[in-house]
């Protein structure tokens, strides 16, 4: 952790004025668990050199060093502004990012990837199932929720990454994880941040949950290949991460707002919040495939 990042890091939690964060800064204000996806949030220290950026109903995080940052997730097509304004707010550059990755190629997680690329020259680094959806702007039909996702801005630069990938911005060192299941491309990111000598993995869990439009049929291997074991084995891999403080790309999904804000009342840190997150996903695939099986058993009216 950075000496200005520490600065940073007491004077937010102090609630403090500093020449560091810009003068007139908001205090905090809280965040609802049912917030909109576009509702403005007051940027948080989460822990170390990790920040929050995003808005009330979509995480967005900055991962921040002397030599450059890295940006998670880039929220809905109307949230750029915000995100900048709050890295600004934050005493950050947006011209230091040096990276964006994101957690899966939805509008509301990918939709100002181009605006928030635009203004930083960052590449945007992607697993190759997500490259050609962010390149068009718009899913295909291997994406369970094809024929309801709205289009977004399409993004010019995108860096493939391996799988199993690692994305380096100065000491900063970002690992993928493959996490296909809600989307193909679903990404998951790990990376340990420190206060002073203590460090926790800090892991950005992408969505997990088995939603699709009227069309798609999880437990169809026929007309989609392997899809649901590769989901399975999603979970499991999520389900084993070292992860210390777990954050999702919707907020309510791991209680964020009980645990970092000025309503905060649960530990930051908790050892089996992603094992727990993986559980809860797991229960809700095996519904919907029981589901799916007993609708297509069901005699024709």
């Amino acid at each position: 952790m950075t000496l200005r990042s520490a600065l940073l890091s007491a004077l937010v939690a102090l609630a403090l004025p500093s020449a560091a964060l810009a003068a007139d800064a908001p205090a905090a204000k809280a965040c609802a668990d049912d917030a909109g996806w576009n509702d403005p949030a007051t940027p948080l220290h989460v822990y170390g050199n990790t920040w929050y950026v995003g808005t009330c109903g979509i995480s967005a995080l900055l991962v921040t060093s002397d030599e450059g940052h890295i940006l998670i997730d880039a929220a809905t097509p109307q949230a750029g502004p915000q995100i900048l304004a709050n890295i600004r707010t934050l005493g950050f550059k947006p011209e230091d990012v040096r990276a964006i990755v994101f957690s899966h190629e939805h509008f509301d997680h990918a939709g100002s990837l181009a605006e928030l690329q635009k203004a930083t020259g960052a590449p945007v680094y992607a697993r190759a199932p997500a490259v050609a959806t962010l390149k068009r702007g718009a899913s295909d039909r291997g994406d369970p929720q094809f024929e309801v996702l709205e289009p977004f801005p399409a993004v010019e630069q995108v860096v493939v990454i391996a799988d199993d990938g690692v994305v380096r911005v100065g000491p900063l060192a970002l690992q993928a994880v493959a996490t296909p299941g809600h989307t193909p491309g679903g990404t998951s990111w790990t990376w340990t941040s420190c206060a002073g000598d203590t460090c926790r993995q800090m892991v950005y869990a992408d969505s997990l949950t088995a939603i699709s439009d009227d069309v798609y049929r999880y437990g169809d291997d026929a007309a989609h290949p392997g899809y649901t074991t590769a989901f399975r084995g999603t979970l499991a891999r999520v389900a084993a991460l070292d992860c210390d403080i777990l954050v999702t790309p919707h907020p309510s999904a791991s209680r964020l707002w009980t645990r970092i804000g000025p309503t905060a009342n649960a530990p930051l840190a908790d050892r089996g919040a992603c094992r727990a997150y993986a559980q809860k996903a797991s229960e809700r695939l095996d519904k919907r495939l029981a589901d799916e099986a007993a609708k297509a058993s069901a005699p024709t009216p």
